[in-house]
C-alpha cells in the first residue's frame, strides 16, 4: 500500500478540507514497539511541537508477547512526555490474536484502557473494529488493514480526535 493511501494522509486531507489549519506529521515507524517510540518521542516532540499526539501503536509489543506491565509503562511514558511538552493525546488501543492465551490477549487491550482512564485522555477502543475480521479489508498477513480500509480507520479516529482540535 502507498503511504498517500494510509489513513494519516485522509486525515491530513480531511482536516485541511474542513478548515482546521493543522499539518499532521507522521512520526510512525514500521515494526515500531512502544519502548522504540518512547525512545524516539523526546526528539520527535522537540521537532515538530505538536499540539495533539496521537498514539497508536503496540500492537508489535503484542505479537511478540511482551510484558504487559512494560506496554502499559511505555504507553503511559508516551502519554505524558505528550503532555509535558504542552500537547493533548489521543490514545488509540489496539487488540491483538490469542496466540498467546485469553489472559494475555485481554490483559493487553485492557493495558489500554488503563492508561486512557488514568491519564484522564480520550481513547478510541479498538482501532480495527470492524475492520480486523473482515477478509477484505486486511492484507494477506492478516493482521494489517489495506487500502480499503483506510477511510475506515479516520472514521474510528475522527470523533475522538476533533474535540481536541482548533480551528
Amino acid at each position: 500500500m502507498r503511504v498517500e493511501q494510509g489513513w494519516v494522509t485522509l486525515l491530513q486531507e480531511r482536516l485541511t478540507s474542513e478548515g482546521y489549519g493543522c499539518r499532521v506529521v507522521n512520526a510512525s515507524a514500521s515494526g515500531e514497539t512502544t519502548g522504540g517510540a518512547l525512545a524516539r518521542l523526546p526528539r520527535a516532540l522537540d521537532k515538530h511541537r505538536p499540539a495533539v499526539v496521537i498514539i497508536e501503536l503496540g500492537g508489535n509489543d503484542g505479537l511478540r508477547g511482551l510484558p504487559v506491565p512494560d506496554v502499559r509503562s511505555n504507553l503511559r511514558s508516551l502519554v505524558r512526555l505528550s503532555r509535558t511538552s504542552g500537547a493533548k493525546v489521543l490514545l488509540i488501543g489496539m487488540r491483538i490474536p490469542p496466540n498467546y492465551g485469553p489472559a494475555y490477549t485481554k490483559a493487553f487491550h485492557d493495558a489500554f484502557g488503563e492508561v486512557a482512564a488514568s491519564e484522564r485522555v480520550p481513547l478510541v477502543p479498538f482501532f480495527l473494529d470492524g475492520i480486523a475480521l473482515d477478509d477484505g479489508l486486511m492484507q494477506e498477513d492478516g493482521l494489517h488493514p489495506n487500502a480499503a480500509a483506510q477511510a475506515k480507520l479516520l472514521d474510528q479516529v475522527w470523533p475522538r480526535l476533533t474535540p481536541l482540535l482548533k480551528k
